[in-house]
């Protein structure tokens, strides 16, 4: 007569099934550790006129570098506004940008020159109907105001109505928020061509 097989604890079958994984992650983990997989080194596909052609170089390509700070915008710390590149810079007592983001200029652009920071909004609706948070004022031009300032729902600002004069100096969001953080009462706003 045959003898009935034993079956194994499951605590027996948890530990093997526990110990076999280990041992698979520290192998995962050596192999990653001497680097890419052939295969992950392998030419990707390009969409240019080229493509198959091996590039001339295999090194990643770098983020574009930021513009610097205008030569022509002062010194000190200050806010900076280039009607030309609808670019700020957010710069240090020390000269150095601590950031620097593009805008969406209203339809009436502030005079080059040299501002200050008169007066600072949390929230209200811009003359587009949009609400708008972190509005920072520094000149009038026309009687129109000019400040800038985000939308709240972070969306970039409706075309102008026809003939309608608007001085937002719309930012996205998270700019926003940094500006309005950078940018108290009586902080100098130097706008350059």
């Amino acid at each position: 007569m045959p003898v009935p097989a034993r079956r194994l604890p499951s605590w027996a079958w948890v530990t093997g099934l526990t110990a076999g994984a280990i041992v698979a992650v520290a192998a995962l983990t050596v192999q990653a550790e001497k680097g890419p997989h052939p295969t992950a080194s392998a030419a990707r596909p390009s969409a240019s006129p080229s493509a198959g052609k091996p590039s001339a170089s295999a090194a990643p390509s770098t983020p574009p570098k930021a513009p610097a700070v205008p030569e022509a915008s002062g010194t000190g710390r200050r806010i900076v506004y280039s009607l030309g590149q609808d670019r700020v810079w957010l710069v240090d007592a020390d000269d150095a940008a601590r950031r620097t983001f593009t805008v969406w200029p209203g339809t009436v652009d502030p005079d080059p020159g040299t501002y200050t920071v008169s007066v600072r909004k949390d929230a209200l609706t811009g003359s587009d109907g949009v609400a708008i948070e972190h509005v920072v004022y520094f000149t009038v031009k026309s009687g129109v105001n000019i400040a800038f300032s985000n939308a709240v729902d972070g969306s970039s600002p409706p075309p102008a109505a026809s003939g309608a004069q608007t001085g937002g100096i719309r930012m996205a969001k998270a700019d926003g928020s940094a500006l309005w953080a950078f940018g108290a009462t009586e902080t100098r706003v130097r706008v350059v061509e």
